[in-house]
């Protein structure tokens, strides 16, 4: 019988590796949550994860499109 403990279970997250904080927003703009959001995201309970993942979305309109190299129209 193996005694060992399971290895941890992976933790979903909005991240896409370009990790930039816009000053005007506060928002990541990559993923879209805010610094106090990345910081305790390991400590979220998975509602609220997933919660705050169903938000994430809607902040896209709080940054400039140029920001996200996309063009104004």
């Amino acid at each position: 019988m193996d005694a060992r403990p399971a290895p941890p279970r992976a933790i979903a997250t909005p991240c896409v590796q370009v990790c930039a904080i816009d000053g005007e927003s506060g928002l990541c703009l990559g993923c879209f949550r805010s610094l106090k959001e990345i910081a305790g995201w390991a400590r979220f309970s998975d509602a609220e994860r997933a919660s705050l993942m169903a938000a994430l979305p809607s902040r896209r309109g709080r940054i400039d499109p140029a920001k996200l190299g996309l063009l104004r129209g």
